[in-house]
């Protein structure tokens, strides 16, 4: 019997997917390029359909969100609104389940959130340093949250971004 090695493939040997889940991001007052960048990387690896930045939101066409994405933000969709309770109204007419990633006194753990692969979800996504503004938890339907096992009360936001996404659309496929 022959052995494969294992190696690492090139870039070239990767077959793009075509599959888009019903989720989007709402990134609301992103500041930080390297974040706004990683969540088109994210959308892209992960069949996001959209992100929707809003209020205080670095937008493409940005260098570091360039380099960050890898130029992602090529490949995923998305548009700039300043208003983001205009965003959650157009979504919630079209069936959308707001539900935002924070820690709050009524947060559900991730990792008790009910989704079926008939759910149309946004995600929304907040502030590094002042989180999601009340009044977009307000407009949420729930909020969820990642536990946290150590010190710290949070994580960045790309990461908890992709952590969320990653749970979420495994729930979009059952």
């Amino acid at each position: 019997m022959k052995t494969l090695k294992n190696i690492q493939l090139e870039h070239v040997d990767h077959t793009p997917g075509e599959k888009k889940y019903s989720l989007c991001y709402l990134a609301h007052d992103i500041d930080v390029p390297m974040n706004v960048g990683s969540f088109f990387r994210i959308a892209d690896a992960l069949g996001i359909e959209r992100i929707y930045l809003t209020g205080k939101s670095i937008v493409p066409p940005n260098n570091k969100i360039k380099k960050t994405s890898r130029s992602a933000e090529k490949f995923v969709e998305f548009s700039y609104e300043q208003d983001p309770l205009v965003v959650i109204t157009k979504l919630k007419n079209e069936g959308y389940k707001i539900i935002t990633l924070e820690i709050t006194s009524k947060s559900i753990d991730l990792n008790n959130i009910k989704i079926s692969s008939t759910d149309k979800i946004c995600l929304i996504l907040g502030s590094e340093n002042a989180g999601v503004s009340h009044d977009l938890l307000v407009a949420s339907d729930i909020s969820i949250h990642i536990p946290m096992l150590g010190m710290n009360s949070s994580m960045n936001v790309a990461n908890a971004c992709s952590i969320a996404s990653y749970e979420i659309t495994k729930g979009l496929e059952t």
